[in-house]
């Protein structure tokens, strides 16, 4: 009996959650450079609360976009390198589904950490408790789309030795609209205003690569292996 959908998913997240137990340095490593940025900024401007707080959504999601860069470029390269991308391509299972399998995971190990340990890192640039809430809501669809893009362009730069320096030229454009409306979203919570309209707009980013995402990635891993 061939296993379902689902059971595939299920597996692909397992395996990639081993993987990342034997490979911890690479999973902490973004984190770390997380909070080594966000700690850095009172340092080189000011100590005063009051102007790291103007700054203080910026640097946040400047420091978690740059950190979810990090990861990207081992996101598909040892599977390609070893034979596992091919035999999913070849498996006749559907290769998108496998992909977004492995992007979820890649989230679940970078983007979720960094969402947890962001309010702490933003109490400490001078944001409010009360912005907790928005920053972790907008960090979590925000990371979600910067997987997804991240993986797009993962798949496109596999094949390229050391293509790390093309991999952030071809992502770091997608992901603009992303910081503005996540650092923006922040900013409005900072002063009491409606933050509905960002959050609208970080949702709908997230759907819409979710939805097209997977078919951009296989297509490019195709491509990519040929």
């Amino acid at each position: 009996m061939e296993p379902g959908l689902l059971q595939i998913v299920m597996l692909v997240v397992a395996r990639e959650l081993r993987l990342a137990v034997r490979h911890w340095d690479q999973v902490v490593q973004p984190l770390i450079f997380f909070v080594v940025v966000t700690t850095l900024f009172p340092l080189a401007i000011s100590p005063s609360l009051s102007e790291l707080r103007n700054i203080a959504p910026g640097v946040v999601w400047v420091a978690a976009m740059l950190a979810s860069l990090l990861s990207l470029e081992s996101l598909f390269r040892p599977d390609v390198e070893d034979g596992t991308m091919e035999q999913w391509a070849l498996s006749g299972q559907p290769l998108a589904l496998l992909l977004l399998a492995k992007t979820v995971t890649h989230w679940l190990l970078t983007g979720l950490p960094l969402v947890m340990m962001a309010p702490w890192m933003g109490t400490a640039l001078g944001l409010p408790v009360s912005v907790w809430p928005v920053l972790a809501g907008s960090l979590a669809l925000g990371t979600a789309t910067l997987s997804i893009l991240g993986a797009i362009g993962a798949a496109l730069t596999v094949a390229v030795r050391r293509g790390s320096v093309l991999l952030a030229l071809l992502v770091l454009p997608l992901e603009m609209p992303v910081l503005i409306f996540g650092a923006r979203a922040v900013d409005l919570a900072t002063h009491g205003e409606a933050v509905a309209g960002p959050l609208n707009l970080l949702a709908a980013m997230l759907l819409l690569c979710l939805a097209l995402g997977p078919f951009a990635m296989s297509a490019a891993m195709r491509v990519s292996m040929e």
